[in-house]
């Protein structure tokens, strides 16, 4: 039985995919390799297999879209090496410069957890394989939809102030909701929510806005608070707490 985790003054929860580490060069590498091995048709397939996943399940599950492409392929050799193509992929090689550094910055400043959408077998590897596993000490937290997740968060992770940090201003907006001002919202501009148009219909919007989580390191303990001040100096792009 795991002893409970002590109480910290600040927990800073780090999403994954596209906040951490390139998940959008991944799926170009993906998309590559299934053009390469088995064409443009089944290519296409694949993705409209993944989609309809997605919006069945609520999460990116690229391993069940290839069971499901398995189907009426039992016999290409192909298919065989495609789970070791994204069981092995270097995701090391993903993660977003100055990433790392931000997370031990951090580390100095409370205590930093991964808190992510996904499968229990895809996303955990891609963890490990990354090496954020090891730079989070372990902390890392996985669920199917983490924006209902939140009681059983603070219950693993008791703290004074929470800092949810992600790419997905929808996700930031649900999480606000649910915390009010026990939560501080960043949203990092990062991947393809990057240029997503209806940012702004997504309420309460984050309370700090930075263009790259490298960014981070610039932050101190107190730009983070309830209403405190979010202009650290050097000046990446921010805003105000409401």
């Amino acid at each position: 039985m795991l002893a409970p985790n002590p109480s910290s003054d600040v927990v800073f929860l780090l999403d994954v995919d596209n906040t951490l580490l390139d998940n959008d060069r991944f799926k170009t590498d993906l998309d590559a390799r299934l053009l390469r091995d088995f064409g443009e048709p089944a290519r296409g397939a694949y993705w409209q297999l993944y989609e309809r996943e997605r919006e069945r399940l609520g999460y990116a599950d690229y391993l069940a879209a290839l069971q499901l492409f398995r189907e009426g392929r039992e016999d290409d050799p192909d298919l065989l090496r495609m789970s070791g193509f994204m069981l092995d992929y270097p995701f090391a090689e993903r993660i977003y410069p100055g990433a790392l550094e931000a997370v031990e910055h951090l580390h100095g400043r409370g205590t930093p957890v991964i808190l992510s959408d996904g499968d229990v077998v895809f996303q955990p590897r891609k963890v490990q394989r990354s090496g954020l596993w090891d730079a989070l000490r372990g902390r890392v937290l996985i669920y199917l939809h983490k924006q209902h997740m939140l009681d059983a968060v603070q219950q693993r992770y008791p703290a004074r102030h929470y800092v949810m940090v992600d790419d997905k201003p929808r996700l930031l907006a649900a999480m606000k909701q649910a915390m009010g001002e026990h939560l501080t919202t960043v949203f990092v501009r990062q991947g393809h929510y990057a240029t997503d148009t209806d940012v702004a219909a997504n309420q309460p919007s984050p309370d700090m806005t930075i263009e790259r989580i490298g960014e981070l390191v610039a932050f101190e303990l107190k730009h983070f608070g309830p209403r405190a001040s979010a202009t650290p100096a050097p000046t990446p792009t921010s805003q105000d707490s409401p």
